[in-house]
């Protein structure tokens, strides 16, 4: 028998909670956030009108209204508050975080499911396990009795994710991401399960977090941003079995700028914001580090006062920490520089961003091939934003010079932009010649 349609009452009031101007605005919505996780959708007003009246979306589509109702209202939104359930999901959710593991690396390591690595959606409202709350939980593992491990592992985990962080940062996400996945199911997972000393496994926990944060960071620099969101949640697990509270920071931070990426300004604060209060007694190296974040989210949600509060707190730190130590850290003078570029653009001082972008790209480690890449051509792009095309077009050369060798999403991006930006400008000789450079470099997926 036919379920009786009746008129979706709750998601009426989700709907006025939203406050879009009609219901064709809410369609528009949902195909945008369709089109993140590959579907051409192509609803309009009488869809909307159809689902108000107690027609349900097709399964496969509901997650995507789900997540443009999450987006709009800044907190999770389930089937059963929308009127597309007509019982809370209280299903168990699984607890074997070593069988995700499993399950995400593996299908991550076949190049047959590229496309369904693309698909999903990126959630604005994850629930973030606070750090007080969970810190050292974990579920109970099947220990392997066969299998035992020591320090070595340990170590051998540490090294692996050192050389892919080293290719990764020179040739791009991409590249190194496989390599990745792989070395996790048959070798990380394995270890997670074996025998061993609470000191090893804390260890050995806290190594596999710090490599699948490094994971979620190439799957973004790749763009797949459901993908690297996935691998960041288990980098987050990890890291609260373990105690390891450098790594649960940094990966939220991750998040942070992922979401700062995707123009989710909210969602990048609050991420940065958790990071923060998870750190009150933060070295100023890490302080710098948190702080640079959560003044470019900040930024991006319109607030100039914190924005610009939060990176002189930044600045003053970075002081601090470089006065004390010289050794190289996770966040240095470059990167500072970055996000006073960042802050700046977001607040419309372009050359003020465009100043403090070349700064940061002089004092970059000529490693980070791809950072250079990208803030080359972010540099272009804001030369040309206010009108200094030959400029702009000594900045895109420059960028070419190292892009042909980094196979980074991120960076394919940047090249979009480029050939889109100089269309209005292509009769200008310079701009020709820089296409006709760029021309023989275009990848595939351009």
């Amino acid at each position: 028998m036919a379920r009786e349609r009746i008129p979706n009452q709750r998601l009426a009031t989700l709907t006025a909670e939203c406050r879009w101007a009609s219901n064709g605005e809410f369609a528009r919505a949902v195909n945008r956030a369709g089109t993140e996780a590959g579907f051409k959708l192509k609803y309009d007003e009488s869809a909307v009108s159809h689902w108000l009246s107690g027609t349900r979306p097709m399964p496969k589509y509901q997650a995507v209204v789900l997540e443009a109702l999450t987006r709009r209202l800044g907190r999770p939104v389930t089937a059963f508050e929308a009127g597309f359930a007509d019982q809370p999901d209280a299903r168990p959710t699984s607890t074997d975080t070593v069988a995700g593991l499993v399950d995400l690396g593996s299908m991550d390591m076949d190049p047959s499911r590229r496309g369904v690595l693309g698909a999903g959606l990126y959630s604005v409202a994850l629930t973030i396990p606070g750090w007080p709350d969970h810190i050292g939980r974990f579920e109970r593992l099947k220990i392997d009795p066969h299998t035992r491990i020591g320090m070595a592992e340990v170590q051998s985990v540490i090294a692996m994710t050192e050389k892919i962080s080293e290719m990764d940062d020179e040739f791009g996400g991409r590249t190194a991401r496989p390599m990745a996945a792989a070395f996790m199911v048959n070798n990380i997972a394995p270890a997670l399960r074996a025998t061993a000393t609470d000191e090893v496994r804390k260890a050995m926990l806290s190594a596999a977090a710090d490599h699948l944060y490094l994971t979620g960071y190439m799957a973004v620099d790749e763009r797949l941003d459901p993908l690297g969101q996935a691998y960041y949640t288990k980098a987050l697990e990890l890291a609260l079995a373990a105690g390891d509270h450098l790594t649960y920071c940094t990966t939220l931070r991750g998040m942070s700028v992922q979401a700062v990426e995707l123009g989710h300004g909210r969602a990048a604060l609050r991420y940065a914001n958790a990071a923060a209060a998870a750190s009150p007694e933060a070295g100023p190296r890490m302080r710098a580090f948190l702080a640079g974040q959560q003044a470019h989210a900040l930024a991006q949600t319109g607030d100039r006062s914190n924005a610009l509060a939060m990176l002189q707190e930044a600045e003053v730190a970075m002081e601090q920490a470089e006065s004390k130590a010289k050794a190289h850290g996770s966040y240095d003078p470059a990167s500072l520089s970055y996000h006073v570029a960042q802050v700046n653009y977001e607040l419309g001082d372009r050359e003020g961003a465009i100043r403090a972008l070349q700064h940061s790209e002089k004092v970059w480690p000529a490693v980070y091939r791809r950072a250079r890449v990208r803030h080359r051509a972010m540099v272009a792009e804001w030369q040309l934003e206010t009108g200094q095309l030959e400029e702009a077009v000594l900045s895109w050369h420059l960028a070419l010079d190292d892009y042909p060798a980094v196979r980074s999403g991120r960076a394919d991006d940047r090249f979009r932009i480029m050939l889109s930006a100089t269309v209005p400008h292509r009769r200008h000789p310079h701009v020709r010649e820089l296409l006709d450079r760029a021309r023989p470099l275009t990848p595939r997926s351009i």
